[in-house]
């Protein structure tokens, strides 16, 4: 069954952009704004991270936007309140993004319902096993028309990298490097990476992210992959610009060029 994030890569090929923002920051009731202004400024996707208070994958810039969320009063059950009204927003994919034990204490079931019921499209929890995913969540991701989407990285095996495809429903999230979020090195990038995974002609679509922060860096990625998300950089925007829509559009200008 088809959902927003499969229309996207169905009517676009290249230069999908993604942005990632934790709900509850800068402020709590920032959710909504945030989603209003990225959608009309020309973003292709949207993920929204739930906070937790030991993001393992996670550099210090959405950690402590993770960490001031949480201060702020943002949770789960919160997060979904504020998007009751997110599909009279805006029709473009949105994917929840965060740890597995917020969801196991939400309840796994509870959770993908909740994402049906509101419009979310998607999940990517970085933490959940494979093997947990096929047994406890797969069936219900499934019947709720949820996708879920799986991380590889440069250390990730030809085999292991195939039963990701074979279990990805949606996309493929490439990890750039061998790091956290937020690294602006490009020299990180490892190119022969990108080039494998492209060659393996793999049955899911790909989006790159960590370590993308500009023009140059999403620009030099797009030549591999059908796009990327950007996660830290934007954060950091927030923080330093604020959440209006003038703010976001030029952020959002300055990627695209």
């Amino acid at each position: 069954m088809s959902n927003r994030i499969h229309q996207l890569f169905e009517s676009k090929k290249e230069t999908i952009l993604s942005i990632y923002f934790t709900a509850g920051y800068p402020s709590l009731n920032d959710t909504l704004t945030i989603i209003k202004n990225l959608a009309e400024s020309d973003v292709d996707m949207i993920e929204i991270g739930f906070p937790y208070s030991d993001p393992l994958a996670d550099g210090p810039v959405i950690q402590e936007s993770s960490a001031k969320a949480i201060e702020n009063g943002m949770t789960l059950h919160l997060l979904f309140e504020q998007l009751q009204s997110l599909r009279s927003i805006t029709q473009i994919p949105i994917i929840l993004m965060g740890y597995l034990n917020p969801v196991l204490q939400f309840g796994e079931k509870a959770f993908i319902q909740k994402c049906n019921e509101l419009g979310v499209d998607g999940i990517i929890i970085p933490d959940m096993p494979l093997n947990y995913y096929q047994t406890h969540l797969k069936a219900i991701c499934e019947e709720n028309n949820v996708s879920n989407l799986l991380l590889i990285t440069p250390e990730t095996s030809q085999q292991r990298i195939k039963e990701i495809d074979e279990n990805s429903n949606g996309f493929i999230y490439l990890v750039s490097s061998n790091s956290i979020t937020g690294s602006t090195d490009a020299n990180t990038f490892q190119t022969n990476y990108f080039e494998r995974i492209k060659s393996m002609k793999l049955n899911n679509p790909q989006l790159i992210g960590f370590g993308i922060h500009d023009k140059s860096s999403f620009d030099e990625v797009c030549k591999y992959s059908s796009g990327a998300i950007i996660g830290s950089a934007f954060i950091k925007h927030l923080e330093a610009k604020g959440t209006t829509k003038d703010s976001i559009q030029t952020f959002i200008d300055g990627i695209r060029g």
